[in-house]
């Protein structure tokens, strides 16, 4: 049952993502899709808005173009509003008439709130109260929810405790698309299954760690939810501080839920708290303003649509990190992200230290000093891979060394790769967790963004806008502020 059916996220990720599992024979026996909006629509209506949602906006258009007539005759639609009674009446009716047509299909329900998260105590009172969130006969009954899970650690925790009334902690998936991400899964691989790495992952071999997440597209058709949220809310309590946890955390016990997700948040417990009365030491923030993206002419922040035209609200941020435990005391996590930037990429950077000596290498040390460091990066988006970074000597006479990569793209494997939603969606109907956030998780992801939300909100900028579209934030103060350290940013 997908509550807000009628929405963008529906129609771009959840109904393509489906319509790839169905074609891959991946769903169980029995299983039908119901759609919940308060936008008025038949069954047909809402089959043929889906199909044409496939055509439109699936990743890969080699593999599938359409719902599969077995499955696209398993969608059914319920128009109502999320806090009558009635809908959810309307609802277990439809319920019943698609069990008949499904012969043994057992009792199982996954309700995903592809909502505003203002409406989702609501739905989830009303599942409650409906006895539809009941878990009876051995069958299950399973609750997803978007980002963001609060707008503050405050709203964070009462989201949690509503939800706890009516759903076990068990039963509840806290999603992050970002974690079904090939790359992102075998970062436990590439750490804790290979000799070579799990040695030096550690602050007597690393530098620094650069996480980004940079972005072409401007806020589009999201400014009403972006106004409010900012690109902190957006961006850094979610995906960017998951990306984070699973880059640092010690090597759980077993690969099961419990396990990953106690030991990430161990890392969010270890981060140093950031004082709120010396944000400007430990973050910059940016908002764009007009410019070129792909050689287009594209509107300011405050030109968008929906947008105030003093807004201060950030669409950039960079911020420094530390954890505070053993592995990694002393070693800089710099996070960023941001709107219309340059290119769109995600990527994870562990930058090595320097070898004790490296002028044995060239006659001017001023050289020496330039040469790059040891780099390996994990390519997240678009293009999913590991690369490492490392010396060579340029054949020929003298000791002139470059810069070398060894590459792994992903494409190279041969097998069919999954985007975050189909594996995420699998993991939910088989009840596997380890990808999903837990509560208490969430809540510490807040404690850790919190003094950056209250620092910036006591301290308005004066400078915004402050980066042009089609470049990489706000330069000055972005390369300042790793400068200080003695380190640089990456070029993405």
């Amino acid at each position: 049952m997908i509550f807000g059916a009628s929405g963008d996220l529906t129609a771009r990720m959840l109904v393509p993502a489906l319509a790839k599992l169905g074609k891959e024979r991946a769903l169980p026996d029995g299983f039908f899709v119901v759609g919940v909006a308060r936008s008025p629509m038949t069954d047909a209506g809402f089959r043929a808005a889906m199909q044409a949602a496939v055509a439109k906006f699936t990743t890969d258009p080699l593999q599938v173009t359409e719902l599969p007539p077995e499955l696209l005759g398993r969608f059914f639609y319920v128009a109502g509003e999320f806090h009558e009674a009635a809908t959810y009446r309307r609802l277990r009716g439809v319920l019943a008439k698609a069990r008949r047509k499904g012969e043994d299909c057992p009792e199982n329900h996954v309700f995903y709130l592809a909502t505003p998260p203002g409406v989702d105590p609501v739905i989830v009172g009303e599942l409650g109260r409906v006895g539809l969130a009941t878990e009876e006969k051995g069958c299950f009954s399973r609750v997803v929810v978007e980002k963001p899970f609060g707008h503050d650690l405050d709203s964070a925790r009462a989201l949690n405790a509503e939800i706890h009334r009516v759903f076990r902690e068990d039963q509840i998936f806290r999603i992050d698309h970002y974690l079904g991400k090939e790359t992102v899964q075998n970062i436990l691989v590439l750490r804790f299954a290979n000799g070579i790495f799990e040695p030096l992952w550690n602050r007597r071999y690393v530098d620094n760690v650069q996480i980004a997440v940079a972005e072409s597209l401007g806020v589009g058709h999201r400014a009403g939810y972006y106004e409010s949220a900012g690109i902190v809310r957006d961006m850094f309590q979610n995906h960017l501080l998951q990306l984070l946890c699973l880059t640092a955390m010690e090597a759980p016990v077993r690969l099961d839920a419990e396990s990953v997700r106690s030991e990430k948040v161990k890392v969010l417990r270890s981060i140093r708290p950031i004082p709120a009365d010396r944000i400007d030491d430990w973050a910059v923030r940016g908002q764009y303003g007009p410019g070129v993206v792909g050689g287009e002419e594209v509107a300011g922040y405050r030109q968008e649509p929906g947008v105030a035209r003093s807004s201060t609200t950030p669409t950039y941020a960079a911020v420094r990190f530390f954890i505070d435990n053993w592995r990694w005391a002393g070693v800089p996590f710099y996070l960023r992200s941001g709107k219309r930037l340059t290119k769109r990429t995600t990527e994870i950077a562990i930058e090595f230290r320097d070898v004790p000596h490296m002028t044995i290498f060239v006659k001017d040390a001023g050289i020496a000093a330039r040469i790059e460091k040891n780099v390996l990066t994990l390519k997240i988006q678009p293009d999913e891979g590991i690369s490492l970074k490392f010396l060579a000597k340029i054949p020929g006479a003298g000791m002139r060394v470059t810069p070398e990569f060894m590459d792994f793209p992903y494409d190279q494997l041969g097998a069919a790769r999954q985007g975050g939603y189909e594996r995420l969606l699998l993991d939910i109907m088989h009840g596997d967790a380890t990808l999903f956030t837990r509560g208490d998780e969430v809540e510490e992801a807040w404690r850790v963004v919190t003094p950056i939300l209250e620092g910036w909100g006591r301290k308005k900028p004066r400078d915004f806008p402050n980066y042009p579209a089609g470049t990489m934030g706000p330069e000055v103060a972005a390369n300042t502020f790793v400068e200080r350290d003695g380190r640089r940013w990456r070029t993405l």
